[in-house]
């Protein structure tokens, strides 16, 4: 079945020194992205991520220091990149807990604001373990019927990323061919700032997601625990989550 897009869709997947979205870096990255008429663009390209590619992560995605060497950084690239993300929804796989809050830090890393508050995001992965419970590979397989070849290429699991939407949207017929519901559907938390440390409840109050203080709402403790703000800005947060709770910060601080 083919997507029903009010806006054009990407499909994305980096490919990363690690898994840390505070330290590791890209070094590759593919973009497919889909029109609203149906036709779809690839880009794929490598990254210098200006530091020294663990042999653990070269072992799954096969790209080395050598490799990089002479590519871009991606504060090169991020101001294209972003004008090419202007207006887009995104997709991916796992991508809603790594690939977009690890793009988002790249993106505050280089000094360029982009806003994604009001794009919509499917993670075919959550789908897929709400629906069967399995991995990408396994997706492909049991979706398309096909055999994931390349996998952990960037390019290679975007493609197959958006083949299984498709192919799940065609054999769940409760799923809407909407990409609101869509990104509704496969998120699991609603998440403030990405990464998932901060999340909204039920009345859409900000809410710690983690350690002593889960559950409760950001902007009651940090005014009865100030601070519990500068321990988080002091610590090895993500670049958008000390973002997110400066905002909370500061309109506690206007009222």
């Amino acid at each position: 079945m083919k997507l029903n897009l009010k806006n054009p869709i990407i499909f994305l997947d980096l490919e990363t020194t690690g898994i840390d979205i505070s330290r590791d870096r890209i070094v590759e990255l593919s973009l497919v992205k889909v029109l609203v008429n149906g036709e779809r663009e690839i880009k794929t390209r490598r990254v210098n991520p200006g530091m020294h590619i663990p042999a653990e992560a070269s072992a799954i995605h096969g790209i080395f220091d050598e490799d990089v060497k002479d590519e871009p950084t991606f504060a090169a690239i991020a101001k294209s990149l972003a004008a090419y993300m202007e207006g887009c929804d995104l997709g991916g796989y796992n991508s809603n807990r790594f690939d977009i809050p690890m793009l988002v830090e790249e993106f505050i890393r280089a000094g360029v604001d982009v806003d994604f508050k009001k794009r919509k995001f499917v993670d075919v992965q959550n789908i897929f373990h709400l629906k069967e419970r399995r991995t990408l590979e396994a997706a492909y397989k049991f979706y398309c019927g096909k055999e994931l070849e390349d996998a952990h290429s960037a390019e290679a699991d975007s493609l197959a990323t958006y083949e299984v939407l498709e192919a799940q949207l065609d054999k769940y017929p409760d799923l809407q061919n909407d990409i609101a519901f869509l990104a509704d559907f496969s998120s699991r938390d609603r998440c403030v700032d990405f990464a998932g440390r901060i999340i909204y409840d039920s009345k859409g109050v900000e809410t710690f997601a983690f350690g002593k203080h889960k559950g409760r709402a950001v902007a009651e403790v940090f005014e009865r625990e100030p601070s519990y703000y500068t321990w988080m800005m002091d610590g090895d947060f993500p670049g958008y989550t000390k973002k997110v709770i400066t905002e909370i910060r500061l309109r506690g601080a206007k009222k």
